[in-house]
Order: structure tokens, then sequence, then C-alpha cells
């Protein structure tokens, strides 16, 4: 996949989208029934980076301050939705250990490696930070996480929703209608190609978490650190 090409053909879609007023509001993002819940591995930006991405949402904030904006605590890239969210699902239906366990059989030998990001793309729902990296690793990692889970006879979801191979984060999530459409974007525009940072992925992250990956409602599983 060409990455580049990939988040721009999305920007140009999506900016149409929402410019014509087709973006979509996430009628749960408010709710206290929202009982979707999965299993997910995540990196994690540095602070530095995350920084970076707060201050360019205190501007779009000054603009509209009601949508859904991530903190710095649930700010994520997700390396694999082992268990895609579902209404319903319990930890008290896995066995959590067999989890870490084929996690770690997956990063056996796996080094560190450095995402880079840089700019915005956007969906129907989202603004969403660009991120590239500038070798094979997280395409390694999870095809090894396909290939064993696939092998474990352990409950997954892996690909169910759509096959992940980017490295991006969603910054923020539409709750209500836009108030200022037109300056909403123009911000966007503006920063498009804006430069938020590199950062070394050392370190994995298994969660237990909602759809929003909000920190007060994800559990902490297990750490991995990678060579």
């Amino acid at each position: 996949m060409n990455l580049k090409e990939h988040y721009s053909n999305l920007y140009q879609e999506s900016f149409k989208k929402i410019a014509d007023g087709n973006y979509e509001i996430d009628p749960l993002l408010d709710s206290q029934d929202d009982y979707r819940y999965g299993i997910t591995l995540v990196a994690r930006p540095s602070l530095v980076v995350k920084n970076k991405i707060q201050s360019f949402l205190t501007e779009l904030k000054t603009i509209d301050g009601e949508q859904y904006y991530y903190q710095n605590s649930d700010l994520h890239i997700t390396v694999m939705s082992l268990i895609s969210c579902y209404t319903g699902f319990n930890l008290n239906q896995i066995s959590v250990p067999e989890y870490i366990e084929t996690v770690e059989k997956s990063l056996a030998g796996i080094k560190s490696f450095n995402v880079h990001f840089k700019g915005l793309t956007l969906s129907p729902s989202c603004v969403i930070v660009q991120g590239f990296f500038d070798d094979d690793t997280l395409k390694e990692i999870r095809n090894k996480l396909r290939r064993d889970f696939r092998n474990s006879g352990l409950e997954q979801s892996i690909d169910k929703r759509y096959s992940i191979q980017t490295a991006h984060s969603t910054i923020v999530r539409f709750r209500k209608e836009l108030k200022d459409k037109n300056g909403f974007l123009a911000l966007i525009e503006k920063h498009k190609n804006y430069d938020f940072g590199t950062f070394t992925v050392a370190n994995l992250e298994l969660v237990y978490n909602d759809w929003h990956q909000r920190q007060g409602l994800v559990k902490h599983l297990h750490n991995f650190k990678l060579i």
C-alpha cells in the first residue's frame, strides 16, 4: 500500500462529504449504555508528539468545542484489534494469560521501530493524524499476530472488519453537528501537512478497551518490550 496516496484519497473524499454535510455523528459517544468492548494491541506516541497534537486540538476547540477530542492518555496507534469491540464481550470469557503468551510468541525477536506522524487526513466521522513508518517491522508484527492467533484456537476477529495496514491515530470524533463547518475544515486544511514529529515504538500494550479507547474504561493487561 502507498500510504501517502491512501491518506490523500481518504482526505479528498471525506473533506467533500463533510463540506456537503454528509459527515457521521457517533450517537454512542455520550451514551452510558455503550457496552462494546474488545482486546487490542496498541502503541503510544511519545509525550512530545502528544503535546503537539494537543496544541493543534486546542486551536480546533476555539472553532468548535463540542466535538470529542482525544486526551493524551487515549492517543494510540492500533497495532492489531485481536477481538473487535462487540456488545457483551467480557474478560471473563477468555484466558488472558493465553493471549499474552500468544502475543509474546509473535513479538519474539522484533526490534523497536519508528513512526512519523505527519499531516492530517479525514474520514466522514473523524479527524486523523497520518502515520508513516520507514521499514517493514509493523507489517511483520501484524503478519505474525495473524498467523499465531489463527493457529491458536483462541477467540479472535483479526481482519474481520478490515485488514489494518496503516499507523494512523484518530484525534477527533464528531459527536454533534459542526458549529462552523467551513472554519473547522479551513483549519484542518491549514494543518494538513503539519509535522507532529517522529517517535520510537519500543513498547506495545495489550488492553481491554471500549470502542473509543477512553482511559477511564480501558483496562491495562500487559506491556511488551521490543528489543
